[in-house]
């Protein structure tokens, strides 16, 4: 990765140069901005143990998802973070996404979701997505709650 301090590159303008400054600038100020709000939704140790695990390989794939997913979504004005949390609920329960679905569940008492809640929103996609899709939900929403209370 090149720095502000680097020659340019042969063919390169000015005008671009500033531009990926710029970029480079907007780009740090998401990543940073998404860092915090990631970690309140989701807390300390899961988004340090995301970042640990980053390979060269998905790393700017967690970049993007730090950037865009948290700090360009989920900082938007409009919806309240309980709101998007019911919202990838039943979302992620349509496209049978469990393993997510696991994340925003043991992320609910960050941001105000409440087990009738998630069991609203699971009857809801049980008749919208599907009684099997609603199932899984359910029963990946019972085994976080049984972790919950097994460390409690």
């Amino acid at each position: 990765m090149r720095t502000s301090t680097d020659a340019p590159v042969r063919g390169e303008r000015a005008g671009d140069r500033e531009s990926q400054l710029k970029e480079k600038d907007v780009s740090q100020d998401l990543y940073q901005r998404g860092d915090k709000v990631r970690r309140e939704v989701l807390g300390d140790a899961y988004v340090d143990q995301a970042t640990k695990a980053a390979t060269d390989f998905n790393r700017p794939f967690q970049e993007l998802v730090t950037e865009y997913v948290w700090g360009t979504l989920w900082s938007r004005p409009g919806l309240d973070r309980r709101t998007r949390a019911l919202i990838n609920l039943g979302v992620l329960t349509a496209l049978g996404r469990t393993e997510e679905i696991k994340i925003y569940l043991r992320a609910a008492p960050n941001i105000g979701v409440s087990r009738d809640d998630v069991r609203e929103v699971f009857m809801q996609t049980a008749v919208y997505c599907g009684i099997p899709a609603a199932l899984d939900s359910f029963r990946a929403a019972q085994q976080v709650f049984n972790e919950s209370e097994r460390k409690a």
